[in-house]
């Protein structure tokens, strides 16, 4: 019987590992072959795509790193991704708050209401929200992109702060209040400090969030100016169509800050996701 226990367990240890290395290998190669492919020249893409350049050809990247228009559109990219997360981050920790701590009539209806709307697609919004801020005066406007990115970021962010929050013991509370804490003394000097991994995880997904989106800057901006990283893909993408490891070396370029971002923030997003979880 121990015997036939050890062996399924085996056999369950070696499917997952094989499972994690196909899906690491299907994460890995693509990311290989844009790395190494922004060093070759269209000829070694055709007839050599996933070995080493031979010869090198850093120029790829180098004028694109020397070039204003990339850097202009990277902080295009930092100012967003930095105002949303701000703006969603502190109304929806306000909002979590009182959703998690206090009882009052038709607030299941309105935590409700927040988790439909993670089931909202974005694109079905697309056509309202232009018209919206086109009346608002708000095209062309950086805060065209933040506004509705920061309320589009606001379901799943309640959702996990709120379970984040009902975890701190009610006793905590109680012993703030006896110390002379308001309300709002308590959510900012105890909770908000005891919730530093929910916040973590909640910003990193915001930040990446807002700055894979595409759709919106490109409706939002017509002035080029304003462009962000991702719109700024597809108009180099169509500017040197021919020239493919020109455009994968703008892509991988245009990835590095989100993954670096990502790899640092990595446990913080990931303990406050079993924060979450296990409340």
């Amino acid at each position: 019987m121990t015997g036939t226990v050890n062996r399924a367990q085996r056999t369950r240890s070696l499917v997952l590992h094989v499972v994690c290395v196909v899906v690491g290998a299907l994460i890995v190669v693509p990311v290989w072959f844009g790395v190494l492919g922004g060093f070759k020249d269209n000829g070694q893409l055709s007839t050599n795509p996933l070995g080493w350049p031979d010869p090198w050809v850093p120029s790829n990247y180098t004028d694109i790193l020397t070039a204003g228009v990339f850097w202009r559109q990277l902080g295009n990219s930092l100012l967003i991704a930095v105002s949303s997360t701000f703006i969603v981050v502190a109304a929806a920790a306000m909002a979590a708050f009182v959703f998690a701590r206090y009882a009052f009539r038709g607030r299941e209806f309105l935590v409700t209401l927040f988790a439909i709307g993670l089931m909202f697609p974005f694109a079905v919004a697309i056509l309202p929200l232009f018209v919206l801020l086109r009346g608002m005066g708000l095209l062309d406007n950086p805060l065209g992109v933040i506004l509705p990115q920061a309320a589009f970021g606001l379901p799943i962010t309640i959702i996990i702060l709120r379970q984040f929050f009902r975890t701190i013991p009610a006793e905590v509370e109680e012993a703030a209040v006896l110390d002379g804490c308001s309300s709002f003394g308590f959510f900012w000097r105890v909770l908000l400090p005891m919730a530093r991994p929910a916040l973590a995880t909640v910003s990193v997904l915001a930040v990446v969030t807002s700055w894979n989106n595409f759709m919106l800057p490109l409706v939002v901006f017509t002035d080029q100016s304003w462009w962000t990283l991702p719109v700024g893909v597809q108009a180099f993408q169509g500017q040197y169509s021919v020239e493919t490891a020109r455009v994968l070396a703008y892509v991988v370029l245009s990835m590095l800050p989100a993954l670096g971002f990502y790899a640092v923030a990595e446990r913080q997003l990931i303990g406050g996701l079993t924060g979450s979880v296990k409340g």
